[in-house]
């Protein structure tokens, strides 16, 4: 997911992603613990892009700190 995607998204939309991103992420290791994972650059793409998402929710979370008086 690209960071303009993700800034398009609303707050309650970004934590049900990263949400289902995490299970994802659980899924792969618990299938690479198991079994050959084919698509190994799949766990990198899943946590950047979780990474992504935290980010932009906290540059939220400053501007709405900042825009209360």
């Amino acid at each position: 997911m690209k960071i303009d995607e993700i800034r398009g998204k609303d707050s309650r939309e970004l934590l049900l992603d990263a949400q289902a991103l995490r299970k994802e992420l659980f899924g792969l290791r618990f299938r690479g613990a198991a079994e050959e994972v084919s698509h190994t650059s799949r766990y990198r793409t899943i946590r950047r892009t979780i990474a992504r998402i935290h980010t932009v929710l906290r540059a939220r979370e400053i501007e709405a700190a900042k825009a209360k008086p």
